[in-house]
């Protein structure tokens, strides 16, 4: 069997710099941590070493252009870190929290935050139905290549705040994947969901973006009494404290 290790990832391509800028010496410093670190622990596959920056940090960049300025994300079960740190990389304005349950990854991800300075990137560790309430709610939820929608969107959709967005990142199937999910997100809170494209003329193919907006119920009515009982007990418990 080959055996890809850092020797075997392909070097930066042009459209590198221009998606990463004066960061790209930080994304090449990321695509080696992955194709070293990354595959040792199991977090990528070798076979995706040769086509790490197409495949993965182009394809995740990208996604930069259809993110609000300013606002905080949260990248639910990020893994390696897709799309997050290539996310955050491009992006200093945005405050991103990075979601996932397993150890072996946040320990990396801790890891890879602190090599790179990542000072607007912190590392959570938990599912996303665990934090609810614990973690303050975000303008917009990104994924990429977690679950399908509908299941996705269970998950994500109450981490947002109230008109907040979540962004997953697709493949082909995207549109008939939203048209089959679209009464699950209408329960969710959804008032508006489309399909769109990132990185034309840098990415081949390009981005493809599931966007799912909602509005002043995020997760609908069953997540917002969940939310409601997190944050009486969040109170009830900084109560107890001050005694």
């Amino acid at each position: 069997m080959t055996e890809f290790t850092s020797s075997t990832l392909p070097p930066a391509p042009e459209a590198a710099r221009e998606v990463f800028g004066d960061r790209l010496p930080d994304a090449v410093r990321y695509a080696e941590l992955l194709a070293e670190v990354g595959v040792k622990r199991g977090l990528i596959g070798p076979r995706e070493v040769p086509r790490l920056w197409e495949r993965h940090l182009l394809n995740c960049a990208v996604l930069s252009e259809v993110v609000p300025k300013e606002v905080t994300v949260c990248d639910v079960g990020s893994g390696a870190g897709l799309p997050g740190i290539p996310l955050a990389l491009v992006r200093p304005d945005l405050r991103i929290t990075l979601l996932e349950p397993l150890l072996r990854r946040t320990n990396f991800l801790q890891e890879v935050v602190e090599l790179l300075g990542l000072d607007h990137v912190s590392v959570v560790r938990g599912r996303a139905e665990e934090v609810l309430g614990s973690l303050p709610p975000v303008h917009v939820v990104t994924a990429r290549a977690v679950a399908p929608l509908d299941r996705l969107a269970g998950w994500g959709v109450p981490l947002l705040r109230p008109y907040g967005e979540m962004l997953a990142l697709k493949g082909d199937t995207a549109e008939e994947e939203l048209k089959g999910a679209r009464a699950a997100l209408q329960k969710l809170g959804a008032v508006e969901s489309s399909v769109l494209r990132a990185g034309e003329g840098l990415v081949d193919p390009p981005a493809t973006v599931v966007r799912v907006e909602v509005g002043e119920s995020p997760g609908g009515v069953r997540f917002a009494a969940k939310r409601a009982k997190a944050a009486r007990a969040g109170r009830s418990r900084g109560a107890r404290r001050r005694r």
